[in-house]
């Protein structure tokens, strides 16, 4: 069992929430989450409260932006020119998109 811990608001957080993903879901929460700069456990649970999730810069997401748009770069290269864009892989390029805008404004 994992340690209890208190929120932002000094309340206990000893209650757990459990669901399944496939594993491209899995790929895909853990790229949003590497490139929010937030633990896992707090992106979630700002998403399902429908709260902002603001990006703040440091080294960790700017490692992880050059990474996955590494990673984009390798994915769009092995594609044949404008076709086999999955879905999946626009959602990273728009969240990378969003991420990079709201840094330039800072």
């Amino acid at each position: 069992m994992s340690a209890k811990n208190l929120d932002n608001h000094n309340r206990w957080r000893n209650r757990q929430v459990a669901f399944r993903l496939s594993p491209e879901e899995a790929d895909l929460l853990d790229t949003y989450v590497r490139l929010s700069g937030l633990t896992k456990q707090d992106y979630i649970t700002r998403r399902l409260l429908n709260r902002d999730i603001v990006v703040q810069g440091n080294p960790r997401v700017y490692k992880a932006l050059r990474d996955q748009l590494a990673a984009v770069l390798g994915e769009l290269r092995r594609m044949e020119a404008g076709g086999g864009v999955d879905d999946e892989l626009l959602a990273t390029i728009r969240l990378i998109t969003l991420t990079l805008d709201g840094m330039k404004e800072d």
